[in-house]
């Protein structure tokens, strides 16, 4: 049984857009300034270990919330593809989508740097809606055309790259300048696109049999 290289690389590049490790490395750097190494290196783990959770859950639990709320995974592709399109777009114009970032309210409070590997670095700056109706999809799809291997090697991928990007931030961002991350967020928000409009041109065809013709 050969594997579906195409759908593992289309999940890594998927979570790679949303998630962007090299955009948000200055985040990472912002929230744990003035911490020593070995606090950074900590938060890191910590995030890097709420992601990989975070991303299992959403892949495992996916099923059951559809079932719970009665909706297909046609519903709720449609519905996950215009909010990724929402987000990409953001990412296009160069802002961050207000659904993976603090509220001015909440970024206004000290943060410990010892303390901001779950909120805001995991949740929702890394695993944000975006990144949950993605992973959903993504889990459905690869349950029903039996691409559960490939949909792993894709997730698993992602998820060590992005633990060595938390991991080395301090290296990256000192050679990292503001015009590479912008370019960075922009070329990543076209990628996500791109997915989004799948997701969507994908889920009205199965609602409208008749739109294909």
């Amino acid at each position: 049984m050969s594997l579906d290289l195409a759908f593992a690389t289309k999940v890594f590049a998927a979570l790679f857009a949303i998630m962007n490790p090299i955009a948000n490395v200055p985040v990472f750097l912002s929230l744990t300034e003035g911490a020593s190494a070995a606090v950074q290196r900590r938060v890191a783990l910590i995030a890097a270990a709420g992601t990989t959770i975070g991303c299992l859950l959403a892949v495992l639990a996916g099923r059951p919330i559809l079932d719970a709320f009665g909706l297909s995974v046609d519903d709720f592709r449609l519905a996950g593809g215009l909010l990724v399109l929402l987000i990409a777009l953001s990412m296009v114009q160069g802002s961050a989508n207000r659904a993976h970032a603090a509220t001015p309210s909440e970024a206004a409070h000290d943060l410990d740097p010892a303390e901001v590997a779950i909120y805001p670095l995991t949740v929702p700056l890394l695993v944000g809606p975006g990144t949950i109706a993605t992973l959903i999809i993504f889990g459905e799809t690869a349950r029903i055309a039996g691409k559960s291997v490939e949909l792993a090697a894709g997730v698993g991928a992602f998820l060590v790259l992005l633990t060595g990007a938390l991991l080395s931030a301090p290296f990256i961002g000192s050679h990292l300048s503001s015009t590479a991350t912008a370019i960075t967020r922009r070329l990543m928000g076209m990628i996500l696109a791109a997915v989004a409009v799948e997701m969507m041109a994908t889920s009205l065809r199965a609602l409208f049999p008749g739109i294909a013709r």
